[in-house]
């Protein structure tokens, strides 16, 4: 009987030590974007195609997602001024959306610095280049939240960059770009 019982309470403990894959709401989750150039800055938005945070007990120990970047929306403009910038991100002298549908990150590191918030290093792939970017993780019940900057030209997206093209003047688009993550899973 005695046997029985610590079988039993092994495979419960190991069970609760496993870790839990929770994907994320599609319709919940929103990632959005800001570039900036000399002149201002534009903003818009990205869907998510499918994502997961792992768990083990209560605490992230991994994630991917696959954004759908067909999705790329710009959100601060209207009209015609609307659809050229969404065609021109588009295109290949951006994201290549045609080529290259989805990105994709993946949590290679994680380190927790406080409850419920955690250091993160992951590969971000974009238009088939993979490249590492850091970042901290507040999680909190069932959302997570985040922001990073990425710099484009490591994706091989060069169109206006200062640091590749001398005589752009006032049509310069900076390098980076920055990413605002909210999660429901």
């Amino acid at each position: 009987m005695k046997r029985i019982a610590f079988v039993v309470l092994a495979l419960l403990l190991s069970a609760t030590l496993m870790a839990q894959a929770k994907k994320i709401n599609l319709k919940e989750s929103a990632i959005t974007w800001t570039g900036k150039k000399v002149t201002g800055e534009h903003s818009g938005s990205l869907q998510f195609q499918e994502g997961m945070l792992i768990f083990k007990g209560k605490k992230v120990v991994g994630g991917s997602f696959i954004a759908d970047m067909t999705t790329l929306s710009n959100t601060d403009q209207t009209g015609d001024g609307k659809k050229k910038l969404e065609g021109h991100l588009r295109s290949a002298d951006f994201f290549n959306t045609d080529e290259h549908k989805t990105a994709k990150l993946v949590f290679k590191t994680i380190g927790e610095k406080s409850a419920g918030l955690y250091s993160v290093t992951a590969d971000l792939t974009i238009k088939g280049k993979t490249n590492p970017v850091k970042f901290d993780l507040a999680v909190k019940g069932n959302k997570a939240s985040t922001e990073f900057t990425v710099d484009r030209t490591k994706y091989g997206i060069q169109y206006g960059s200062g640091t590749f093209f001398s005589d752009l003047g006032d049509r310069t688009i900076y390098d980076e770009f920055d990413v605002k993550v909210n999660l429901r899973f």
